[in-house]
Formats: structure tokens, sequence, C-alpha cells
């Protein structure tokens, strides 16, 4: 029973009724072809994932508006919390691994590990973020999922 009133609604036109019109006043969009970039080169040089050349942040983490280049829009940009998630993972993997090294090899105070690790997991952390926020954006990009509100 149910299915029959759901194809009905959508055979009358109900669904069609949610769509909005295309607005014929709209300017046209001008694209541009860029070259292909590859989202690992995009990521490493912390560049726009779509020409390559136009700088993607203006501080140590904050995402510029649009590209200086060739103007995508990097407003809408969302790499939540993944880049943090990998800078830990990774950085956790590195330091669990080489403190339990030197603790067996050297048995040194806790005061020595806090000296070795402490300095190593911010820098690792500082140095890891910008390449890995900007591998996720250029994943977006490649992905067609830059700046989407729905996740369909």
């Amino acid at each position: 029973m149910w299915f029959g009133f759901f194809s009905l609604f959508a055979f009358i036109g109900g669904a069609r009724g949610a769509v909005a019109p295309v607005r014929p006043a709209d300017p046209p969009v001008v694209i541009r072809d860029f070259p292909a970039v590859p989202p690992l080169r995009a990521a490493l040089a912390c560049r726009c994932p779509r020409c390559g050349q136009g700088r993607l942040f203006t501080g140590l983490l904050k995402v510029r508006p649009a590209c200086e280049v060739c103007g995508l829009d990097l407003s809408a940009q969302d790499a939540g919390d993944g880049p943090a998630v990998f800078a830990i993972l990774f950085l956790g993997m590195l330091v669990v691994g080489l403190a339990a090294l030197v603790e067996i090899r050297f048995s040194p105070p806790v005061w020595v590990h806090l000296l070795l690790w402490a300095p190593l997991i911010l820098i690792g952390a500082i140095v890891m973020l910008r390449p890995l926020k900007a591998g996720l954006i250029a994943l977006q990009y490649r992905h067609r999922r830059l700046g989407t509100t729905s996740p369909t």
C-alpha cells in the first residue's frame, strides 16, 4: 500500500515540484581548463588543488577564502578533524615505538622522556597538520566534494 502511495506521488509530479527552477538571469560560469594537479603534489606544496599555483593557507592552518590565481572558492571547504586524527595516529606510533626503544636500550629517568618526546610531538604535529589538511582538501576537490552542502 505504501509503495503505491509513493509511486503515485512521484507519478503526479510531487517530486519534481520540490526542485528549484534554474534562473536564466544568472551569469554564465566561465570554466578554464587547468592541468590535472596530483593531490599529493598539491598537499606537500600546500597549493591550490585546481591550479597547483596559488597558496592554500593564509596563516598556520587558516584556509584562504579563494585561490589568488584561479579563483577557486575555498570558503566552503571542511577538512574537519581528519588532519588531526592522521597526525595523532602517525605521531603516536612513532613516539611510542621510539620511547619503548629508548626505554629498553637505555632506561633513562622519566624527565629524559619528557625532554625527548614532548618537543617531538609538538613540532611533529605542527609540521604535519598543514600538508595533511591540504591533502584532505585536495582529495575533496579531486572527488568533487569541495564546497558541497549535502551528503549525497
